[in-house]
């Protein structure tokens, strides 16, 4: 894991979910930047060498690494632009939507994202490995990609009628993006059907933690709704857990649905407010060098806890699902999550630009690696469409019994708390 985990916070919140631990960025000094702007091969060969060193996979996708540097070296390149497309094209090879190179431009965008405000409309995207189709993780809360109705698993086709097939996240981003109060529309792919979704950009302000006091007939619950592993999530988390304490609550519900990720300290941090003793989670790399990361008796609270999760909870979100889960802290109810159990390192290049660069994978406390599978939850509760959308539009009802994957947790914890003291949580379909 690396080290200076706390420089800048994970990646693109609005663009692409992301367990990232944070290196350096823009520490590079050795060489200046008009070196490297000068010279495209600069970069070319910094982000090869930082590849060589740290990518997860050691056969780099079965391609002759040697081979595409003394390639890419071997070109003439008229300018920083085709430098650029020449590093993209070699991080192609990789076959890993995760690992990816931003121009000034856009690494410059991506650290304003991490201040906690994002302009746009709200969205999270990833880009599909097997049909290369762009896919919405899930919509941010309260964002006007949210209230209009998209979902996740949507596939953006259009944006403002440019057709998406084969272009790249980052691209699709700069058309998503513009300034508040200007429009755009996105046609979306559901099923077989396409809509058009005309959305006015704003200023998207994220709260990590949404959390209240349910009176129910049995007592008093706590709801707690985490959408984003951000730098502050943690402190936001303990401040809730707290509160609520002082309520007296009898128990929990943990709402990780659409919650896309962030940063893997965060994930630890807060599965350690819940998990006394046991393993969270560890991480391997390419030499099959395990770290792990375990709870430090400091747990905030010993309650009964029901976790809502979902297609859109990914990244950290399964690590702290799968860490409850598998220390039976927790039961996991709602519907299989996103699968993506890959941890990204963030590093600033010479000339300004960025890499994101797959460096780590994570398994569960069990050993379960995740990626591409998803946790599976203890109680199935699908939803549909038409249920998805309608909590969409009336969002006061996410986290009430007119929720049903909410009213299945509360039914469980109801359980739970009746058998509290007993040997842990037991689940009933």
């Amino acid at each position: 894991m690396i080290k200076q985990k706390r420089g800048i916070v994970f990646g693109s919140a609005a663009v692409l979910l992301a367990t990232i631990a944070v290196t350096g960025v823009g520490l590079r000094l050795a060489r200046s930047q008009a070196s490297f702007q000068d010279n495209p091969k600069e970069v070319i060969d910094e982000v090869w060498q930082i590849v060589n060193r740290t990518y997860v996979d050691g056969t780099f996708n079965q391609v002759d690494w040697r081979a595409v540097r003394k390639d890419y070296l071997g070109r003439t390149y008229k300018n920083q632009e085709e430098g650029y497309k020449a590093v993209r094209e070699m991080l192609k090879k990789l076959g890993d939507p995760y690992t990816r190179f931003m121009n000034p431009e856009e690494f410059q965008a991506m650290q304003i994202d991490t201040s906690g405000e994002l302009t746009g409309v709200g969205i999270q995207l990833a880009k599909d490995e097997k049909t290369n189709q762009l896919v919405v993780i899930a919509p941010i809360e309260d964002t006007p990609a949210f209230k209009a109705g998209i979902l996740s698993k949507d596939v953006i086709v259009k944006v403002d009628g440019k057709p998406t097939k084969g272009m790249e996240v980052d691209d699709a981003v700069k058309l998503i993006r513009g300034k508040p109060n200007t429009k755009v529309v996105l046609t979306i792919k559901r099923g077989d059907r396409h809509i058009d979704y005309p959305l006015v950009r704003a200023r998207i302000e994220i709260h990590p933690v949404r959390a209240q006091v349910e009176n129910t007939p049995i007592g008093k619950i706590g709801y707690i709704r985490l959408n984003q592993f951000s730098s502050h999530a943690s402190d936001e988390m303990k401040t809730a857990i707290g509160d609520m304490e002082k309520e007296k609550v009898k128990g929990y519900i943990l709402d990780l649905r659409s919650n896309p990720g962030g940063l893997l300290y965060s994930s630890v941090e807060i599965a350690r407010q819940w998990i006394d003793d046991g393993k969270i989670v560890s991480t391997v790399d390419r030499r099959g060098e395990v770290e792990q990361q375990s709870a430090n008796n400091n747990a905030l609270t010993n309650k009964s806890l029901v976790v809502l999760v979902d297609g859109g909870s990914a990244s950290a979100s399964e690590i702290l699902s799968g860490a409850l889960q598998d220390n039976k802290r927790a039961l996991i109810v709602g519907t299989t999550t996103f699968g993506k159990g890959l941890v990204q390192s963030v590093r600033g290049l010479g000339d300004g630009s960025g890499l994101a660069v797959t460096i780590q994978k994570y398994l569960t406390p069990k050993g379960t690696d995740i990626n591409k599978h998803g946790i599976k939850p203890d109680v199935v509760v699908e939803l549909t469409d038409q249920q998805r959308k309608d909590l969409q539009k009336e969002r006061d009802k996410i986290g009430t019994m007119a929720d049903p994957q909410f009213a299945k947790a509360f039914e469980i914890l109801k359980q739970q708390i009746a058998k509290q003291g007993g040997a842990g949580p037991q689940a009933s379909n």
